[in-house]
């Protein structure tokens, strides 16, 4: 005679049993996050200019209100942001290019002193290597070079590839812009009739949050990126180090990775100043990425982000690194605005006020509607 199911499931220890729950769930969770990150991984091409036009919509999107709110046209202002946008973005490329065109030559000759420095110093120094030996290590770079020649070869077909891919990227960035900046609220009612009727609302004002948070957070990074390379680039300025501006450009581009970026262009900054100014300079120049990095991150941030965007830096630090190995640099550049987004969406979404909150009422160029109004634990607003 068999035994009833129930009377087995009796038997089995409490904590077996819901450890066997959470285990299946779990399961069903990791698997589920993994198709999603696969589709996201195979649709990268078209997903990663999307995530990008968002940014810019969110940054660009202010301007476009702002006309709005004087009676300018929604059409005619979505073209004067573009035209204001990409003209800002152009002149800035252009003038970049040219600087560092115009201190290539310094540099090479900066470079090319450093190295008979270096050259002096090993014949000359602790390493008394001879002129043989120099040479020596010369050919052998040489050689190297040469018997790789195909990997580099490949590497460069490699590069011009991506740069096409990069170029349609932006293209179909620039196209998405356009309809976010013209009919955003209009794209986002048609994405929530798929929700259902009875938790629409609830996933409404929760999205409008996350947009909101993350128009606070890209408008506040801008403006710490700037202030970051204008810190920075005066800094090279009186050091002497060449290249200023490219560099400064390198450092306002690096500030909306947080963390990484910095660390990553202050060692460009740092290297650059070694090989032609010399070791003193270098150290100089760590010392005032050291002081502008810690006026960001206890001065910049908690001003200009504030309480209702606040990103925990263990989260943030997480978060490069899980967006770095799923999706390379642009992963890295999209996690953090991803979290700020979420965190504000979940907190909706939790929240007992936004239960009755009317979506046209929340305002997302505001920052003190990214949100809830009940929102008070210190715990969740620093996520």
């Amino acid at each position: 005679m068999s035994t009833p199911e129930s009377e087995i499931s009796s038997r089995v220890p409490l904590l077996l049993r819901v450890s066997a729950a959470l285990s299946w769930r779990f399961v069903v969770v990791v698997a589920a996050l993994y198709v999603v990150a696969y589709v996201l991984g195979f649709l990268a091409s078209i997903v990663i200019p999307v995530a990008i036009a968002l940014l810019l919509a969110a940054l660009l999107s202010p301007g476009v209100a702002k006309l709005v709110e004087w009676r300018v046209p929604r059409g005619v202002a979505t073209t004067v942001m573009m035209i204001l946008g990409i003209g800002v973005l152009g002149g800035v490329l252009t003038f970049v290019i040219s600087e560092f065109s115009r201190g290539l030559p310094e540099l090479q000759s900066q470079v090319g002193a450093s190295l008979d420095t270096i050259q002096r110093w090993l014949k000359d120094g602790p390493a008394h290597l001879s002129d043989a030996q120099l040479q020596n290590y010369l050919n052998e770079i040489v050689k190297t070079i040469k018997e790789n020649q195909a990997e580099i070869t490949s590497g460069a077909l490699t590069t011009a590839a991506t740069l096409g891919e990069v170029l349609t990227g932006l293209l179909l960035a620039l196209f998405t812009l356009i309809f976010f900046l013209h009919d955003g609220d209009g794209i986002w009612r048609f994405v929530i009739r798929g929700v259902p009727r009875d938790v629409r609302q609830r996933v409404d004002v929760a999205g409008r949050r996350g947009f909101g948070s993350l128009v606070s957070y890209v408008r506040a990074t801008a403006a710490v990126a700037v202030v970051d390379a204008v810190g920075v680039g005066i800094g090279l300025a009186i050091i002497g180090v060449p290249l200023v501006v490219p560099l400064s450009a390198l450092v306002f581009l690096g500030a909306f990775i947080p963390i990484v970026g910095a660390v990553f262009t202050g060692a460009v900054a740092v290297l650059i100043a070694l090989v032609t100014n010399g070791p003193i300079a270098a150290l100089v120049v760590l010392a005032v990425l050291i002081g502008v990095m810690q006026l960001e991150s206890h001065v910049l941030q908690p001003l200009l982000l504030g309480r209702a965007v606040k990103l925990h830096p263990l989260a943030v630090v997480l978060a490069i690194a899980g967006g770095l190995v799923v999706g390379g640099i642009a992963g890295a550049l999209l996690a953090v605005p991803l979290l700020a987004v979420l965190n504000s969406g979940i907190r909706s979404l939790v929240s007992d006020a936004d239960a009755v909150q009317k979506p046209e009422k929340v305002d997302v160029l505001n920052p003190q509607d990214t949100a809830p109004k009940d929102d008070k634990s210190e715990r969740v607003e620093e996520l």
